[in-house]
């Protein structure tokens, strides 16, 4: 653990205080000129020619989908003009050959967790992922019965395990532990280890809480289960990308995640499984051909082999248009590193939350931070809150052009993305919610909710 440096911001403190390469920063100011200055010395500056931005809008959603990379948009270009000119013979022709796509975007998303490259599979989706690793590991015939998760997970995790606890005949409202947050919204990880008892199975957490950007400490949720004998998987939707992880040092049993946030792999994208080498033996709970020994795929043996990697836990044929997207995302993650994404991620929202404290905490503001200050507990994201109007300011700036999103009953979160987002973005966000405030915009709109944000 590193000694934590003190860094003054005007008439408040950062504390860093993390594992990350993080640097010291200059004293933060309040005016345009020094987002102006943050961004001159900015040296992933130009990794935002690399995107296609959207004119008119200041984008602080990459958290939930994250803008197209150029690379991107080639990768699935080439995809189609390999389909035109090949037909099925890009299954093996293709570059690469379309049958090894999964295996090679998972080899080079591998480098991103901490994983060896036979770890990690681009496949499926979030949730059917997270039925196939539940699935595998959930056994309750064996004795455990409980599965333990948080209130707040997003909610397709929950719908996931509570269903897999009824698909073995048992009621999820006594197997499935929901450890609740603390007044402040921040689920403490004591809570979460005193839960740990004898008769649970499995513990699934997010690597990030959707809703406040907490960051769970994931080495030590992932001791402690260890130490007494559950297995533990991450749903790292919310990390993979923005934060570096080392999922093998840290010997997690498995995680998923998916590619359209900070991964930038577009819309519906196919998901991500890492599966820790001691589990390759074990018998995917959910089988399906592309699993099989990729050797022997086409011998259309009755009797299923699994491929003894990550690779295994795939069931259907991939997406390659979508895989392909998410390839040509994976190198300009790679370009920029991933520890240099982690520390521009910190410093941003870092400075967002130095801003609402300057510019925002005070009467007629009166937003609060809702995400962990300490940078060791912070994910890619700030969540503020307020006591009432949040939906309506949030619809001004939509107006406005600041495209953020509500998460009931009073969030509004902003999620700057270390590759295309700018310091003077974050500063602009701010002027405009001072001027929402300041004109009353926000009290015209409607208060309810115009269309649902994924």
């Amino acid at each position: 653990m590193m000694t934590p440096v003190f860094v003054s911001c005007g008439f408040s403190q950062i504390i860093y205080n993390d594992t990350s390469n993080m640097t010291a920063i200059d004293t933060f100011k309040s005016d345009e000129s020094f987002a102006r200055r943050l961004d001159s010395n900015d040296p992933l500056a130009s990794l935002r020619e690399r995107f296609d931005m959207i004119p008119g809008k200041i984008y602080m959603l990459g958290n939930s989908l994250g803008l197209m990379p150029k690379t991107a948009a080639q990768a699935v270009g080439g995809v189609i003009k390999e389909w035109r000119n090949l037909g099925i013979g890009g299954w093996l022709d293709g570059d690469p050959p379309w049958f090894y796509l999964a295996e090679r975007t998972g080899e080079v998303a591998a480098a991103l967790v901490g994983a060896s490259p036979d770890e990690v599979i681009c496949t499926g989706t979030t949730t059917f992922n997270i039925h196939s690793l539940v699935s595998t590991f959930y056994r309750p015939a064996l004795g455990r019965k409980k599965i333990i998760a948080s209130t707040m997970d997003f909610p397709t995790d929950i719908y996931a395990l509570k269903s897999q606890i009824s698909l073995h005949g048992l009621d999820w409202r006594e197997h499935l532990i929901l450890v609740e947050p603390d007044e402040s919204g921040i689920v403490s990880e004591d809570n979460i280890i005193d839960a740990m008892a004898n008769d649970v199975s499995i513990v699934h957490l997010p690597s990030v809480f959707y809703r406040s950007g907490q960051l769970l400490d994931i080495e030590r949720l992932t001791t402690a289960a260890h130490e007494r004998d559950i297995m533990i998987g991450f749903d790292c939707s919310h990390s993979v990308g923005v934060i570096p992880h080392r999922f093998d040092d840290w010997c997690i049993d498995f995680a998923m995640w998916c590619s359209y946030k900070y991964l930038c792999g577009g819309p519906g994208a196919p998901a991500f499984i890492f599966l820790g080498r001691k589990h390759f033996d074990c018998d995917p709970g959910l089988a399906g051909w592309f699993g099989y020994v990729k050797e022997r795929q086409f011998d259309m043996n009755l009797d299923f082999e699994h491929a003894k990697s990550a690779g295994g836990w795939q069931v259907s044929s991939p997406g390659i248009l979508g895989a392909a997207a998410v390839a040509g995302s994976l190198e300009v993650i790679n370009e920029a590193g991933i520890e240099q994404i982690r520390e521009k991620s910190l410093r941003m929202t870092s400075y967002l939350i130095y801003l609402t404290d300057e510019l925002l905490s005070q009467a007629p503001y009166d937003f609060r931070v809702v995400t962990p200050r300490e940078p060791r507990r912070r994910g890619g994201h700030v969540a503020l809150t307020r006591h009432d109007g949040a939906l309506g300011i949030k619809e001004a700036l939509d107006l406005r052009g600041v495209v953020a999103d509500f998460r009931p009953p009073n969030v509004i979160r902003f999620a700057p993305s270390p590759l295309y987002s700018t310091y003077h973005d974050v500063w602009s966000v701010v002027r405009h919610l001072r001027e929402i405030i300041d004109t009353g915009e926000h009290d015209r709109l409607s208060s309810s909710r115009r269309k649902p944000i994924s």
